[in-house]
């Protein structure tokens, strides 16, 4: 017997509130351990609370950024791995803070998806909520949106949203930026959260499944080894802007790779000189790289090629700069230096060992 004319439920539609409750029971604690100076408030309000001047702040100024995962979520759908996207997610707007000299203080998320599985769900906050524990930053908040027929019922998207602060005149890059400064790289976990439509086109192309042996990474799954989460370099930059006083401009390595990345951060008059033979290429992007047959300076464009933060130091104390960040447990390499010149941007010396 077909239902009556008003006798459709938002269930019947697609869309579980009681699931979406369900989810917001799970993560609870996962929210509440992210907890930091400035944020102790629980999930469920309509809005989250920060306070500056219980986190230590006396006239900071904020900056936020957003940002997603990209198609790397596709590799998580198909692989039904779920748990690490979150620290990606997280990553992918702190990096951007901390090049600015901020502290990431909190972050909210965005979750959409044609089917709420709340046990899904719940590994997607709890990498999130380890990517703010590494940042930090407190998770104060997030959205989750059920939306059959917009998503798949197995698909979903993530976006995120992280606001930091830095004292008034703290902000990077500076203003004393002078050729000879040196330019360190810190290594990267991997491909991190870019280039990944192109790595899927590769994949494709070499026949392997997600589960099958990575041929660049032994005893792991390709799904598993590309997976890898974005590397979080807020503690040890914080770490080393603080104790050190050297650092003057970063940049975080995403899409755009060197060339498009490096120059945001440096006066107009200046170029990076960098000594690509001096980078420790993973063997992931060797792999991609012949597999796909990609042309040197598109891996370039496209990946961080194993470096995944740029900075520019004072010539005095790149030394100093580079022991904190490896106390840290970066892996550090000295690049090159900033030198004049009319073509602003990156000059290459050498090429990557692919």
């Amino acid at each position: 017997m077909s239902k009556g004319k008003n006798g459709l439920s938002y269930a019947d539609a697609g869309v579980d509130i009681d699931a979406g409750n369900a989810l917001v029971e799970k993560i609870k604690p996962l929210v509440r351990s992210t907890r930091r100076p400035g944020a102790d408030s629980e999930i469920g309000g309509f809005g989250g609370l920060f306070d500056l001047k219980a986190a230590g702040f006396s006239d900071p100024v904020l900056v936020a950024a957003n940002d997603g995962v990209g198609t790397k979520l596709k590799v998580a759908i198909e692989a039904g791995k779920h748990d690490t996207v979150g620290i990606d997610l997280v990553a992918m707007c702190v990096n951007d803070l901390v090049v600015q000299g901020a502290e990431p203080l909190f972050f909210l998320d965005y979750l959409a998806t044609g089917k709420l599985d709340p046990e899904q769900g719940a590994a997607i906050v709890g990498g999130i909520a380890e990517g703010c524990r590494q940042a930090g930053c407190a998770l104060i908040g997030g959205e989750t949106a059920e939306m059959p027929g917009m998503y798949q019922e197995k698909d979903y998207d993530l976006a995120g949203f992280a606001v930091g602060a830095a004292e008034r005149g703290q902000l990077l890059p500076t203003d004393d930026i002078v050729e000879g400064d040196v330019v360190l790289g810190l290594g990267s976990s991997g491909v991190h959260s870019n280039g990944f439509s192109l790595v899927r086109r590769i994949v494709a192309i070499s026949g392997l499944g997600w589960q099958d042996s990575a041929p660049f990474a032994e005893g792991r799954s390709l799904a598993e080894a590309l997976l890898e989460p974005t590397r979080i370099y807020v503690k040890s930059i914080l770490g080393a802007i603080r104790g050190t006083h050297g650092i003057k401009a970063l940049a975080h390595i995403t899409g755009g790779g060197f060339p498009d990345n490096i120059p945001r951060v440096l006066p107009e008059e200046y170029a990076a000189e960098i000594e690509l033979k001096a980078i420790d290429v993973p063997p992931v992007f060797r792999w991609l790289a012949a597999e796909g047959g990609v042309a040197h300076d598109e891996m370039l464009r496209t990946f961080n090629c194993g470096i995944g933060m740029i900075a520019v130091v004072a010539a005095g104390q790149a030394a100093q700069v580079a022991a904190v960040l490896q106390q840290a447990g970066e892996h550090v390499t000295t690049l090159g230096r900033l030198v004049p010149s009319r073509e602003h941007g990156v000059i290459y010396r050498g090429r990557l060992d692919l």
